[in-house]
């Protein structure tokens, strides 16, 4: 492939994630409309919920005779939100293997890059700053918060190459790179984590000590628990003789699925509480994120959190 194709899969790569994001969030937002979810305002690009004690200055009085709810204009130049993602893009995320990136067949890294597309449509709309980091044994991509054009395109360029990536058996320390996010940014962020949790035991304290050096630097922490619960968390496989990889170190090992289940749900879910109950000490958002479901439950996350965040 010469330089020019190259060019051009590039652009027609991310065109496309683009294309795929902005569906995602009409129809959540069509969804919305359809449902008596009324947390946000039909005009989300320009609108604000108005708070108790700001200025009643721009409050759209147009739409509180439509909508019974005080709403403040928003203008196109103001950033009211400094975003950023981080995303894990170890050998585990490229679970399980698809043949091509759609909707309708995502692993938890396509899951993962179409996510944090579809949340950067929206801080499009609303002319916020967004930033990228990408890592897996090493520090793969980082861009700072900007709110341009050119800026986003760079970022789905990355994201979409995430996905053609090929995985290894190499060991991710995610504590370490998060580390060094927490040094790069300087202002006070929006900080998603996307990430499958895969990590040795004797590593997740030292993660819980890099996330806190985020909380410590102001920034308000939500984690995406990226899994696919029929197979990872339920276990459910076909009782046949099966061969699983462990797709971060390359151990194998041969046995019925049937034969373990039960202690493997047990294990895996006293896991997540003890995940849970660390977030929760932490004041760390923890969200669940199955790759068999939709995408209303992160996008709802992102609405939730923005409140809180202003």
């Amino acid at each position: 492939m010469n330089l020019k194709d190259e060019i051009y899969s590039s652009a027609a790569g991310f065109t496309q994630l683009e294309l795929l994001a902005r569906q995602v969030v009409e129809g959540y937002i069509s969804g919305i409309h359809r449902s008596p979810f009324h947390g946000f305002s039909a005009e989300f690009a320009e609108h604000k919920i108005y708070n108790n004690g700001e200025s009643t200055k721009h409050i759209d009085w147009k739409l509180f005779a439509k909508t019974d709810k005080l709403y403040t204009k928003r203008y196109e130049e103001e950033t009211n939100l400094r975003c950023h993602f981080i995303m894990d893009n170890s050998a585990s995320m490229h679970y399980p293997e698809v043949d091509k990136f759609s909707v309708n067949s995502l692993n938890k890294i396509g899951f993962s890059v179409l996510s944090i597309a579809s949340i950067m449509q929206i801080l499009k709309r609303q002319r916020d700053a967004v930033g990228l980091s990408i890592y897996s044994d090493e520090f793969e991509f980082y861009a700072p918060e900007k709110g341009s054009d050119r800026h986003q395109h760079m970022l789905l360029d990355a994201l979409n190459k995430s996905l053609e990536k090929k995985t290894n058996h190499k060991a991710t320390k995610t504590y370490t790179f998060l580390h060094q996010i927490a040094e790069k940014l300087k202002r006070r962020s929006l900080v998603f984590l996307f990430t499958d949790m895969f990590q040795a035991d004797t590593e997740e304290a030292a993660l819980f000590e890099a996330l806190r050096h985020l909380k410590y630097n102001r920034h308000e922490v939500v984690l995406f628990h990226v899994m696919d619960k029929k197979r990872e968390f339920d276990f459910d496989f076909e009782n046949i003789p099966k061969r699983f990889t462990d797709v971060e170190t390359g151990a194998e090992i041969d046995l019925y699925s049937e034969n373990i289940r039960e202690s493997y749900q047990k294990a895996v879910q006293k896991y997540v509480a003890d995940l849970k109950m660390e977030c929760a000490k932490y004041k760390i958002n923890y969200v669940e994120a199955d790759i068999n479901k939709n995408f209303d439950k992160i996008l709802t996350t992102y609405f939730v959190e923005r409140q809180k965040f202003a």
